[in-house]
Parts: C-alpha cells; sequence; structure tokens
C-alpha cells in the first residue's frame, strides 16, 4: 500500500478537482419531471407497477448474499483485517437499502419518494470507491477517512438535491457526479496505483459494463415494453441487470481468495 505522501496522489487530487469543476461549471440539472412515466404500469397481486417494484428483490437478495458471505467463515478467509471488510459491508448494506427504498419509490412513483431510493445508492457508490483506495492507496486512510468524507458527501448531494426541489430549482449535479464520477476516478486510480491485493481492474471493467448497460436500458423503458409486447420494460431490465453488476465486488473477493490460497 502507498504512502500518504506518495505524489501520484496528487493525481488523484487533480482528477477529482476537475470532475468537481466540470460539474460546479454546468448549469443547474433539473429533475425531469416525465422521470416518474414509467412504462409498465400493471397491477398485479394488489401490487402497482407490479415490474418495477418486484424486480427490486434482486437488490435486497444480493444485499443480504453479500452481507452473509463476508460476515460468516468465507469472509473471514477472505480478508487479511478485517478493517478491510468494512466498506464492502458498507457496500452490501447499501444495496440491500436500495431494493428497499426502490420499490417504495415504484410503488408510487413521485420526487419526494425517490429521494428513499438514490439515498443508499450513495452509499453503495461511495463505499465501493473507499474500497479500491484503501485496498491500492492506504487502508486506515482509505477506510477511517475516505470513506466517511466521501459518504457524507453522497449523502450530502441527495440531501441538496431534496432541497433544492423544494425551493423549485431542482439540481440532480452532485448527485450526479458521485454516481458516475467513479467511472472516471476508479480506472484511474487503478492505472496509477497496480499494486492491489483484493480489487481486480478486470472485475470492475466488468461492472462498469454491466451498470453501463442497465443506465441504457432506463433510457428505453418504453421501447423495450413495446418491443417485448408488454412482456418486460427497460426500467425493470434495468434492475435485474444493476442487481447483476453488485455482484461484481463479490465476485472479485472470492476471486482474490482462491488466489491467495492457490
Amino acid at each position: 500500500m502507498s504512502g500518504p505522501k506518495n505524489p501520484r496522489i496528487w493525481n488523484l487530487i487533480g482528477i477529482v478537482i476537475v470532475l468537481a469543476g466540470v460539474v460546479l461549471f454546468l448549469p443547474p440539472y433539473p429533475q425531469d419531471p416525465g422521470y416518474h412515466g414509467f412504462a409498465d404500469n400493471r397491477f398485479f397481486a394488489s401490487v402497482p407497477r407490479f415490474g418495477d417494484v418486484v424486480s427490486n428483490i434482486v437488490f435486497v437478495a444480493i444485499g443480504a448474499l453479500g452481507l452473509w458471505t463476508l460476515t460468516g467463515t468465507r469472509g473471514r478467509a477472505i480478508f487479511e483485517c478485517r478493517l478491510d471488510a468494512v466498506p464492502y459491508l458498507f457496500f452490501y448494506s447499501g444495496v440491500a437499502l436500495v431494493g428497499l427504498g426502490s420499490a417504495y419509490y415504484h410503488w408510487e412513483p413521485t420526487s419526494e419518494r425517490l429521494f428513499w431510493d438514490r439515498l443508499p445508492m450513495t452509499i453503495a457508490f461511495t463505499s465501493l470507491t473507499a474500497a479500491f483506495v484503501a485496498d491500492r492507496v492506504h487502508r486506515t486512510i482509505g477506510v477511517t477517512t475516505v470513506f466517511p468524507i466521501l459518504a457524507a458527501i453522497g449523502i450530502g448531494s441527495v440531501l441538496y438535491w431534496r432541497w433544492s426541489e423544494s425551493v423549485g430549482a431542482g439540481d440532480l449535479r452532485f448527485y450526479g457526479l458521485i454516481q458516475f464520477g467513479p467511472v472516471v476516478f476508479l480506472p484511474a486510480l487503478n492505472r496509477l496505483f497496480p499494486d492491489r491485493f483484493y480489487t481486480d481492474g478486470r472485475f470492475l471493467l466488468a461492472m462498469i459494463l454491466v451498470y453501463g448497460l442497465a443506465i441504457s436500458l432506463e433510457k428505453v423503458d418504453h421501447q423495450v415494453f413495446e418491443l417485448t409486447q408488454g412482456l418486460i420494460s427497460g426500467h425493470t431490465l434495468k434492475h435485474l441487470f444493476a442487481g447483476a453488476a453488485c455482484l461484481g465486488p463479490l465476485a472479485m473477493l472470492q476471486n482474490t481468495r482462491k488466489t491467495t490460497n492457490a
């Protein structure tokens, strides 16, 4: 692990400053009122918008699987130090809570309820970023300093968006930075700090590609619903693929265990 005085850290800091600067210079980005108009509005088994609501069980199941694995015997065999497990435990806690928050939102889609969908997402995004920082830069600083700071910024971005909506000037810029900033930051981190124990760039690339596919499916929600003749919507598929992306860290850690035991 690299010490906190490693000059490559300034490159990382520079990337963060550039990303933040780009966001600050962009105009405020309000929530699209049409976002809540999902394609699949079917009512089934007393559940409104059944597909979008029930598909969130994927997040709950994967979050529970991650927590069960990491806190059990297999998890103890993976980590050299229990401190290393902390970001991953928060990640899978966030994933499980995303399932609950998203189901709550899709039951009756409003901007007020969307807050509870996005809030746990920031925990997942920031904890995974901190896990890579802790593994490749500095264990203690990554977990005890970087993670709390990132989590606070992430939660603050959603609180800011909620407040901006309440005063009629909705602004998603900072939430967007938390959601999409890691797509730029983490590959750069991996290149600048190639030495690692738990994290693997191949799994990161797979996660980014699958999550990107999920976001793309969200954009064609209605088209997918029409193409499948009402069988499934793009947003429901988004949940399934985003959930699949969340398996990435667990698979990555399992691969670490196999490698170290070989």
